[in-house]
């Protein structure tokens, strides 16, 4: 491990000990996480204990689904899932890379982010019932499909819609994560729906156990440890594809000096 990896790994520990920092997450959809990318935080995280989400492509994305099962993913998270038909099309993917038996070693859930998935929400719901699938309520992408910016997210009004989806999961036991912009200042938006139904939040790289919240304290803290994992996750991402692209240079300037000798010499 090199010296960015090694403080996201005591990150990650200290996280668990004393904030409720429950997984990692890596995004095949808007992150487009590469193979080599997903092996090192696997990596991490096992050394950490804690657990793995990643986000398909899609709600038919059956390729990112076996990498899930490959890389043994513990929460499996589609995007983008606007009808009951496309969520059937979700369980049914599962269903064919998932055997039965493992499926009760996963979580899996599709994103609530569009406010046309909102306006399906009871409809959803059964079809999800069936499939044994939860929500995960993407509030980011929920204020842009309405036309509002990004502080939209905790506002009173998207603590109603948020607070709606977590109704719907209590009543029918489904598990329910929030996402999208989460900060500190999402703290009591988050406590406020403790009492509908909420299992997890994530950040972008970090997913915590929703009743840290019940400690302001140690929620800010958590938060400010995922956001200091999050900017290492990409200096180390940085660095390691510039390594890359850099490390055939010296090669290239010895070609291409060969190559312009060779041509004064035709000349």
């Amino acid at each position: 491990m090199n010296k960015y990896e090694k403080r996201m790994l005591a990150i990650l520990e200290e996280g668990k000990a004393n904030h409720k920092i429950l997984a990692v997450k890596a995004e095949f959809e808007a992150e487009g996480t590469r193979v080599d990318e997903l092996l090192r935080l696997l990596e991490i995280a096992r050394r950490a204990g804690v657990k793995v989400a990643i986000k398909i492509g899609g709600c038919e994305a059956v390729r990112d689904l076996i990498e899930c099962r490959i890389y043994g993913a513990d929460y499996i998270i589609a995007p983008m899932i606007e009808t009951p038909y496309a969520l059937t099309k979700y369980i049914a993917a599962k269903d064919k890379v998932y055997p039965r038996d493992e499926q009760d070693e996963v979580s899996f859930l599709f994103n609530v982010e569009t406010r046309e998935t909102f306006d399906h929400l009871e409809a959803m719901a059964k079809v999800a019932k069936e499939g044994r699938v939860g929500m995960v309520f993407g509030r980011v992408d929920f204020a842009g499909s309405m036309g509002h910016e990004r502080d939209f997210v905790n506002s009173d009004e998207m603590r109603g819609y948020v607070k709606r989806v977590g109704e719907v999961c209590r009543d029918n036991d489904f598990e329910l994560v929030v996402g999208g912009g989460v900060s500190p200042d999402s703290i009591p938006l988050l406590s406020s729906i403790l009492s509908a139904r909420l299992d997890r939040f994530e950040t972008r790289k970090v997913i915590f156990d929703a009743t840290v919240v019940q400690d302001p304290a140690a929620a800010r803290a958590g938060m400010e440890l995922a956001i200091e994992f999050e900017l290492l996750w990409l200096k180390n991402k940085r660095d390691y594809y510039q390594t890359i692209a850099s490390e055939d240079a010296p090669r290239i300037a010895m070609m291409e000096k060969r190559q312009q000798g060779a041509m004064k010499v035709a000349a």
